[in-house]
């Protein structure tokens, strides 16, 4: 899937984006940080589509969304989720992350990527974010994963927030290519 409003593959034909979302709402996020951006337009969809469940707050910087959703974290025990675009906003973003990190607060980080037919070509801000947060890079991460099936979102979200609290309580980042 390119294209960032194809239906997911799945028998009721739901956007990538709202299933992400769903997702989110089943693992029991009720509030959501972030700066919206074109390579998650999908998932803004599913926010808006599932105000009645799921906040989305919209911030104005990520490093301040990042902060927020580290807060969220460390006030309440469940991971703080924070939605960033990708290249300067990831980077922005990381200084929360390194923070959720060094206080061992649950945060899941959520990065937007390029579209999958562009990955490997030098596309406009492409980043390799499992090597950027990546833990085999004693990075600033618990576990990094990139979705490039959309039925497999719920599965990533599951662990992602599995990873996030389970032994000392921390981060997971991941990249959504566009697709989502």
């Amino acid at each position: 899937m390119t294209n960032p409003h194809a239906a997911a593959q799945s028998s009721d034909a739901r956007l990538a984006g709202h299933v992400l979302v769903e997702a989110l709402i089943a693992q029991g996020a009720d509030t959501v940080f972030g700066v919206p951006g074109e390579s998650y337009l999908a998932v803004l969809d599913g926010f808006h589509e599932h105000r009645d469940q799921i906040r989305f707050i919209a911030c104005r910087q990520e490093g301040g969304a990042a902060f927020m959703a580290e807060a969220q974290g460390k006030l309440s025990g469940r991971p703080g989720v924070c939605f960033v675009t990708r290249g300067p906003g990831a980077t922005n973003a990381s200084i929360g992350l390194h923070t959720a990190f060094q206080d061992s607060t649950p945060m899941v980080l959520f990065i937007g990527q390029v579209a999958s037919d562009q990955r490997d070509r030098e596309a406009f801000q492409e980043v390799d974010y499992r090597q950027m947060f990546g833990p085999g890079t004693l990075g600033m991460a618990k576990w990094v994963g990139e979705v490039h099936d959309a039925d497999r979102l719920p599965e990533y979200v599951a662990r992602a927030f599995h990873t996030a609290l389970q032994g000392r309580p921390g981060r997971w980042s991941w990249c959504c290519p566009r697709t989502c």
